[in-house]
């Protein structure tokens, strides 16, 4: 039943992105990709949901849980801060990014079967695992929207203002406070993480992934810090974010 919930918020997904596209074509806005973005949350709360009764705790105890899990937050982010900052092509640029998660995520040996529960549960342990996770959402929309905003900044230096993206594409102002808003989240959620990983008991062990987490909240902190109190162009913002996410996603591979 898990996979199938899987494969429904990725067919979901899809369909948002494609209805996105349509309406970009078109020129008039489309609600159907917050409409699949919706319903694919569902689907996703479902599929953790199940996985979790099965593991009794927090289901991220594979690379295919992992992967939904960060699939979730980037929704859910998306359905925080889309409609409040009004983005309505977000949906269309996230969309691939939860699309290929979800597809990864249902590879063959990614969500493991016959799980066994777990006797013991670390509530501290389970707080740093599901919060380091979530900031990854917002971490993940902020590179979205930094995108989106390299994106118009070339068009508008190239000239190409008759576009059909263009014209959907929303204020730089909003995509800019986007990036810095999700972004700072994300530190500050990934902050409650790190602080839980100090506070676990000690037969559980830090491991890289708590050195990785370290290092992406400093090289995010500097960026941010650069941005409040130095000063820092928004290209170079936003080129910092996506490196800054890529990077760590790397990182998390091979650790």
């Amino acid at each position: 039943m898990a996979q199938w919930l899987l494969v429904a918020a990725t067919a979901l997904v899809v369909l948002g992105g494609a209805l996105g596209v349509q309406a970009v074509r078109t020129g008039r806005r489309n609600r159907g990709t917050m409409v699949c973005m919706l319903l694919a949350f569902f689907c996703q709360l479902g599929l953790l949901g199940v996985r979790g009764e099965l593991r009794g705790k927090c289901p991220l105890g594979d690379s295919g849980e992992i992967l939904a899990f960060l699939a979730w937050s980037l929704v859910l982010f998306y359905l925080v801060v889309g409609p409040a900052y009004r983005i309505s092509l977000l949906g269309l640029f996230t969309a691939p990014v939860v699309a290929i998660f979800q597809m990864v995520a249902l590879l063959p040996g990614m969500l493991k079967h016959n799980l066994e529960k777990a006797d013991k549960v670390d509530p501290w342990a389970e707080m740093h695992a599901a919060f380091s996770v979530l900031s990854y959402g917002a971490f993940a929309l902020g590179a979205v929207a930094a995108l989106m905003f390299l994106v118009l900044n070339k068009k508008l230096k190239e000239h190409q203002l008759s576009s059909s993206l263009f014209r959907n594409l929303p204020p730089v102002r909003s995509l800019l406070d986007s990036v810095v808003r999700l972004t700072t989240m994300g530190a500050g959620i990934l902050t409650v993480g790190i602080m839980a990983a100090f506070m676990m008991d000690r037969d559980n062990s830090y491991g890289l992934h708590l050195v990785g987490a370290v290092v992406t909240w400093l090289a995010y902190l500097v960026v941010m810090g650069m941005h409040f109190w130095r000063g820092i162009t928004p290209r170079r913002l936003s080129s910092s974010v996506i490196i800054i996410f890529v990077l760590s996603l790397l990182v998390f591979a091979f650790v």
